[in-house]
């Protein structure tokens, strides 16, 4: 495509990360004409000739001749229907379907295929009935319905199973790939395309085998496997151009284009989207037109053709919506607005910021908890890049609000949907949080709110936004440029490895052996400062004098692994020494929580410890028992005698028996070990300890405890890694988004293999001022400091962290 080069007007340049989205042109079965042919056995020549129709009309469509296939349907369709032929009739009105998909009518092509579907229903024609349920996937997949698409395509492959439709199942294993690859879910996809694989070469299908290797190349492309991808890409086009099937040749192109664009060979990556252009149009195939003028705008970005960039996205955003194809929509949209920032007109880029936001909105709605969780971690863009450019429009106010729009959305979802807030507030809890809430929380809350976001940008490196809510409702905007840090040692996430490792607590697993904890007091350390100096220092002044007065801290990423109670001041004195410290995957999560309600607490409370262990596959290998904690035995003792309670240990502490006393609880305390691991393979990891008994394993999972209903106003998981979980755009998914999501206040979990006898000490020391006044921010500060002066190193009391209500 040609596009006239316009001169650059001079304007301010905003700095903005290079956050472009790519459209990433998948290749796609989405339709399948190619079925055996029914011939007639009987000897009516009019009947002969509609089976010849329709087989011509599925050898044209696979050929790419659309127009000569929608002929031959047409004739058949009106064939078949003279001679009242139904199954015949089902199949023209598939394959008349399968063009105007093709043209991106959809409003067409959904009513020939439903018309199809009708009469496949009344005479039992099973095999076209599951055919044209794939077809439908393909159309709510285009529009970004993902978990309609995910509905049609297992119908499909329930039927194609059933009725041993081999080409058909093969089919709808590679669209549900192509489904999970839109939802970031790229093992999922990945597993379902190498099933397509298998079956497509055991088929000798070389058409459905090309869009395999297809698929499987973009899946690589995602994960940066860029050798690898163009591997894939160039077999499958070799394919593809033995069986002249251009359509998927045209969408092949582009994603070489697109790993090229990764690569940043631009001027070839360039050449190969110009290709696919020239083929979608010549097919009229809008959708692929669509994806290649967005590719188009993102490398003229990348080129620094700044106006060109803007023509091109400007028309992929029509025929986009043409279409109602709303993924391409909302890339479009963001690559647009970022070329606009650079041109200097922001207030442009901002409108088109906010409409790129709503309509990815749009694609989270009816999936499930993990979709939604994996679809954020891939529509991060437009909310960082909205923030710098409100930041450098000085309204820093809206951009901590998208700041807070940006995350936990599937985590207020699913907390609203619990039904553990008043009807009237449920509605209101979905939809973003406005500073008038944020501030009213601060107030009500007597809390200090520190929110962090991390924007990439061109020029500068990364920019650390911090927003600081005072206990007033004050709003303070502090920006940290981290070029240096890039310069010195790489990223925030290598420092925030580097200060993990350097206490002694990174990677280590159950069979190796920890440092030994140093006993000197004072020990400086210089990870630890640095953190301090990016993530504290700025903000010092605006922190409250009282060390009693709560700070709330709203890390992103990977910065949730951060001990925030052991960064230390030049001085090396430790944070939690100046402040009580809490953390909140979001702001409104925090709000929710304030919000909720329920029948009055229970009185009583559950203490466990050292259950008799599991036993646990550390690999495919190896399964052995977890050691025991003679330390948290003791603890749970200790405690159970504070709260005149009587604990579970040993061999009573099975899963079945703690299961049956956590709803009825208000303290729950589990002194035991923690696990990593996503048992069940659900998407949630994390699980703790217990003892088994005959109706379960001895590990309750994160995923169990989701479906729980609790009561509590405490839950304290005094075991490993238990605040550590899969990092995500919606927080960390483990243990404790488990927990608040079932109904606790708050949670105290760790960040690291805790020592046995320190631990047991800090739970003492914690109790013991907690049911003073049960604060539990105080209480867990004091008990943290009286544990570092008997065990000075930080891993042997900063790991935990409270997480919700702080009293």
């Amino acid at each position: 495509m040609e596009v006239k080069r316009k001169r650059r007007e001079p304007g301010n340049r905003l700095v903005l990360g290079v956050l472009i989205s790519f459209c990433s042109a998948f290749t796609i079965l989405p339709l399948t004409p190619f079925a055996t042919p029914v011939f007639s056995q009987t000897g009516d020549v009019r009947q002969r000739e509609a089976d010849r129709l329709l087989e011509q009309a599925t050898q044209q469509f696979r050929t790419s001749q659309f127009e000569a296939a929608f002929q031959s349907a047409q004739q058949a369709l009106q064939r078949c229907r003279e001679l009242k032929y139904q199954k015949g009739e089902a199949r023209a009105l598939r394959l008349i379907g399968n063009v105007y998909y093709i043209q991106a009518n959809y409003p067409k092509a959904i009513d020939y295929y439903q018309q199809s579907i009708s009469i496949s229903k009344q005479i039992g024609d099973r095999a076209n009935e599951g055919k044209t349920l794939g077809n439908l996937g393909s159309i709510a997949l285009g529009q970004g319905k993902y978990a309609e698409s995910i509905t049609y395509y297992q119908q499909s492959l329930t039927i194609a199973r059933e009725m041993q439709d081999r080409p058909t199942e093969a089919n709808a294993l590679g669209n549900l790939g192509l489904v999970y690859e839109n939802l970031g879910d790229y093992p999922r996809s990945k597993e379902f395309h190498q099933q397509q694989l298998t079956l497509a070469q055991s088929l000798k299908d070389r058409d459905t085998e090309a869009s395999a290797l297809s698929n499987l190349g973009s899946v690589e492309s995602q994960l940066k496997n860029n050798s690898r991808a163009i591997e894939l890409y160039q077999q499958s086009l070799t394919l593809f151009r033995e069986v002249n099937n251009r359509l998927s040749e045209a969408t092949v192109l582009g994603n070489l284009g697109f790993v090229y664009t990764n690569l940043g060979e631009y001027r070839k990556a360039l050449d190969y989207q110009q290709q696919r252009l020239r083929i979608t149009r010549e097919l009229q195939d809008r959708q692929g037109e669509a994806e290649a003028l967005g590719n188009l705008g993102q490398i003229h970005f990348y080129l620094q053709e700044y106006e060109p960039a803007v023509e091109v996205s400007q028309t992929a955003i029509r025929i986009a919506r043409s279409i109602q194809n709303r993924k391409v929509e909302a890339v479009a949209l963001n690559n647009a607005a970022i070329a606009l920032a650079q041109l200097g007109r922001l207030d442009q880029a901002e409108e088109w910021l906010q409409k790129s936001i709503e309509v990815y909105e749009t694609l989270r709605e009816g999936l499930k908890d993990s979709d939604r969780i994996s679809i954020a971690d891939i529509q991060r863009n437009p909310y960082s890049t909205l923030q710098a450019v409100l930041v450098a429009r000085q309204k820093v106010e809206s951009a901590l609000e998208v700041s807070e729009r940006s995350r936990t959305r599937a985590f207020v979802e699913l907390l609203a949907a619990r039904g553990q807030i008043t009807a009237a507030n449920r509605q209101a809890a979905v939809q973003p949080i406005r500073i008038s809430d944020i501030q009213q929380l601060a107030r009500t809350r007597q809390a200090t709110l520190v929110e962090y976001s991390v924007t990439n940008s061109l020029t500068a490196g990364d920019q650390l936004f911090i927003w600081v809510v005072k206990p007033s409702g004050e709003v303070i905007f502090r920006q940290v440029d981290l070029k240096p840090l890039q310069q010195k040692q790489g990223t925030l996430i290598s420092l925030v490895t580097e200060s993990r490792g350097s206490i002694g607590v990174r990677g280590l697993q159950f069979k190796e052996t920890s440092p030994p904890l140093i006993t000197a007091a004072n020990v400086k350390n210089s990870s630890l400062q640095e953190l301090h100096a990016l993530l504290i220092a700025p903000i010092a002044d605006l922190l409250p004098q009282n060390p009693e007065a709560p700070v709330i801290f709203v890390p992103q990423g990977e910065l949730f692994l951060i001990p925030f109670a052991a960064l230390q001041d030049p001085s090396g004195k430790y944070l939690i020494e100046r402040h009580t410290i809490l953390i909140s995957p979001s702001i409104q999560v925090l709000q929710l929580i304030s919000k909720r309600t329920g029948p009055s607490r229970p009185k009583e409370s559950l203490i466990v410890g050292n259950p008799t262990m599991p036993k646990v596959r550390f690999n495919p290998q190896e399964i052995a028992q977890l050691p025991s904690l003679p330390g948290a035995e003791k603890e749970a003792k200790t405690i159970a005698t504070l709260l005149k309670s009587q604990p579970l240990l040993g061999a009573q502490a099975t899963e079945s028996a703690v299961l049956q006393k956590m709803p009825q609880s208000r303290l729950i305390h589990l002194a035991t070990h923690g696990l990593l691991d996503d048992f069940g393979g659900t998407g949630i990891p994390g699980a703790i300890a217990l003892a088994p008994d005959a109706q379960r394993d001895g590990l309750l999972t994160a995923a169990e405890l989701l479906g729980l209903k609790l009561n509590a106003d405490l839950v304290v998981l005094s075991a490993c890694d238990t605040g550590r979980g899969r990092i995500t755009g919606d927080g960390v998914i483990g243990l404790s988004r488990s927990l608040i999501t079932a109904g606790a206040s708050s949670v105290i979990v760790s960040l690291w293999q805790v020592p046995d006898a320190p631990t047991a000490f800090l739970m003492g020391q914690f109790y013991q001022t907690w049911q003073q006044n049960h604060n539990t921010g105080q209480a867990l500060r004091q008990a943290m400091l009286k544990t570092l002066k008997e065990y000075p190193d930080p891993k042997a009391w900063a790991a935990f962290t409270l997480v919700g209500n702080h009293d």
